[in-house]
């Protein structure tokens, strides 16, 4: 889990694709990016350890090393022996900040994707299609959580005044 205030599933921060042309450890490179530069981890802010976040997204020990080396050498993180990795203050880096490591990770996407001999309109069509399916996801997810927050039922039970009997009661909000 990572503790940021709140504890997240790194599950849920750090979402890899291993049917992807672009290699786990640049994902979650590129993932680790995004979230330094957009501000959702701040400078000091303690990263997960190595070992731990391996075991959280299920990928090898030396994969996640690789990414944190990576990540030290581009000026991102900061390692400190025996008590982990950090934040670094990134503000006064050139060109960091979300929009442009969106802009970094949407070129590589299209030239990965020319490399497979896929045309731009292939891509278009194949990228609509994943974001409306992110789309349909998150609104499935979040209808979900407002289902589980509502007490998980998916009607209510309207008894209509004046009925003596259960004949009358009518189910509401279930297609019955």
């Amino acid at each position: 889990m990572v503790k940021l205030g709140k504890t997240i599933p790194a599950g849920d921060l750090f979402e890899l694709d291993e049917s992807s042309s672009i290699p786990i450890w640049l994902q979650l490179k590129n993932r680790f990016i995004y979230l330094i530069t957009s501000g959702f981890y701040l400078p000091g802010d303690q990263l997960p350890t190595v070992r731990g976040l391996a075991a959280e997204v299920e990928v090898n020990y030396n994969t996640v090393s690789k990414v944190y080396q990576s990540l030290e050498e581009d000026g991102y993180i900061i390692s400190k022996r025996r008590q982990g990795a950090f934040v670094a203050d990134v503000s006064d880096k050139p060109g960091v900040d979300a929009a442009v490591t969106a802009e970094i990770i949407t070129a590589e996407y299209l030239q990965r994707c020319q490399e497979l001999g896929m045309s731009l309109e292939d891509v278009d069509a194949q990228f609509t299609a994943a974001l409306v399916a992110a789309k349909a996801k998150r609104e499935r997810e979040q209808g979900a959580d407002y289902a589980q927050e509502a007490g998980g039922s998916r009607g209510r039970i309207v008894h209509f005044p004046g009925s003596e009997d259960d004949s009358a009661e009518r189910s509401v909000g279930n297609g019955a």
